[in-house]
């Protein structure tokens, strides 16, 4: 592989994180993603304790993959 595909590769995997980061889950994949209910999501997002919601319609609200992270990492004990 030459030096200048080997920076082209780099530099895709790098915009790849970056999009996987903005993705959007939605309210239900979210909690999946966290394995809780929905009914535990809501306690989570009513107390103001969650990541930041989106929202995405009028009755659709979600959270970016980064925020997901950020929030797991806050609440990461030792």
């Amino acid at each position: 592989m030459t030096p200048q595909e080997s920076a082209r590769r780099e530099e895709q995997r790098e915009r790849s994180l970056a999009n996987r980061e903005n993705t959007i889950l939605t309210f239900r994949e979210w909690c999946a993603a966290n394995s809780f209910s929905e009914a535990t999501g809501h306690r989570i997002r009513k107390s103001g304790t969650g990541p930041r919601f989106v929202k995405l319609s009028a009755r659709r609200i979600g959270v970016t993959v980064r925020d997901n992270v950020a929030w797991q990492e806050s609440r990461a004990t030792t």
